[in-house]
């Protein structure tokens, strides 16, 4: 399994033309697809569309964007970009990266190829957050990319509260420039591709997303940097904060979700 790993990342630090192209199509095509799926074949009400917007048209192009958000099914990914507005996915040299488990989306060759032309990058559950994936996002970071994270680390089908992994303070504290962060929390995702078999698509499912306000990390990670904080202090207090700012989105979302459909969330 972990030549595959190695195998990708190398592959995304220095890909051909003909991989670049490849990846352009597999993106756009994701996209499109899930663009038709979430807003036409389901009931979706999507709040603060604007700020993902806005920051994906309106940042300096030097400053890193980081996207956090809950994970309820295999498919939040590339599910909730079908809220996007349809440039965004037409443009994927400005999508994001996203880290994706090596034991479920790379355990084989067209798997591997799949995903990885898909800007995901195979990460190690349980091998810390010092290993090459995580290495990798910082790198994108530098370059002033977007990078998504599903900091619960697994699919959390109880929806019970879990700790987020570190590897997400790590990224932030790490990158040259401190980066905007923007929350996400989603409903009905695994209405649309349930977590136990069939594993098929589902149609005409309630769905909610809610884009958090922005979340400019300059101060809080040079305030760490100037109080000597040690690195695992420093992971566990950015990734504490986010903890904190999804929670509050997670209640806010769902009273949303309960008002608009008249459900319960």
């Amino acid at each position: 399994m972990a030549y595959k790993v190695d195998w990708i990342i190398t592959t995304l630090r220095s890909p051909s033309s003909l991989w670049k192209l490849a990846s352009t199509i597999t993106m756009v095509a994701v996209g499109l697809f899930s663009k038709i799926l979430i807003r036409f074949l389901n009931k979706p009400k999507i709040y603060n569309r604007h700020i993902i917007a806005n920051i994906l048209e309106s940042r300096d192009k030097s400053r890193p964007l980081v996207t956090v958000s809950n994970h309820h099914s295999c498919f939040d990914d590339p599910g909730i970009w079908g809220t996007l507005r349809l440039k965004h996915l037409l443009n994927p040299s400005k999508m994001r990266w996203s880290l994706a488990a090596h034991d479920i989306c790379f355990t084989c060759t067209q798997h591997s190829y799949f995903f990885g032309l898909g800007k995901c990058v195979p990460v190690i559950r349980g091998a810390g957050v010092y290993q090459d994936a995580v290495d990798f996002m910082i790198e994108q970071l530098a370059k002033g990319d977007w990078v998504h994270i599903f900091p619960e680390g697994k699919v959390n089908m109880t929806k019970e509260y879990i700790r987020l992994k570190w590897g997400v303070g790590r990224m932030i504290y790490e990158s040259p420039v401190p980066p905007i962060v923007v929350p996400i929390w989603h409903i009905g995702m695994d209405d649309v591709l349930p977590n136990e078999p069939p594993y098929i698509l589902r149609l005409w499912k309630n769905l909610t997303f809610n884009y958090g306000e922005p979340i400019d990390t300059t101060d809080m990670v040079m305030a760490l940097k100037a109080a000597n904080a040690s690195e695992e202090e420093a992971r566990k207090h950015i990734t504490d904060f986010l903890q904190e700012r999804l929670q509050k989105l997670k209640v806010e979302t769902e009273a949303l979700h309960a008002k608009y459909f008249n459900t319960k969330s």
